[in-house]
């Protein structure tokens, strides 16, 4: 297990934005991480009515950027190039509102394809073995 104080420096998100909390298992091909932030009143993708399960689009990329940064840390780089997200496909979300769900998110994301320009990851996340949301991302990074 990989505590949040091992990997937040790695990945762009920081504050109550950092969605995750611990990564229980990773390796070359997939990232396994919880997050109990969903049931935060000070979530910042929070809106008026709760969490709306869209958002777990967001827990799925910030899985994948981490995956990316610990793959690239591997590797022997010291930062992989930010990414932009630039497309969402074939995203079910299977509730409407989350922040009531007691406990912590189980966020899976898997590594479709990566290479220096672009990675495409396909997203599951589910609570106490309920599948909440799930589909595919991919991100582009640009040249800086």
């Amino acid at each position: 297990m990989l505590d949040k104080t091992d990997w937040t420096h790695l990945i762009p998100h920081a504050g109550a934005m950092c969605l995750l909390d611990a990564v229980l298992a990773w390796d070359e091909r997939s990232i396994h991480a919880i997050s109990a932030g969903h049931a935060r009143a000070d979530n910042p993708l929070r809106g008026p009515h709760g969490l709306h399960a869209v958002h777990l689009a967001e827990y799925g990329a910030q899985a994948m950027a981490l995956h990316g940064a610990l793959r690239a840390r591997a590797a022997g780089m010291t930062a992989q190039r930010p990414g932009l997200l630039v497309s969402l496909r074939e995203v079910r979300l299977n509730a409407e509102y989350v922040e009531r769900l007691a406990g912590h998110l189980d966020v899976q994301a898997e590594c479709l394809h990566a290479d220096d320009c672009s990675a495409q990851y396909a997203f599951r996340v589910a609570h106490h073995g309920v599948l909440l949301a799930s589909g595919r991302a991919a991100v582009i990074h640009p040249e800086t």
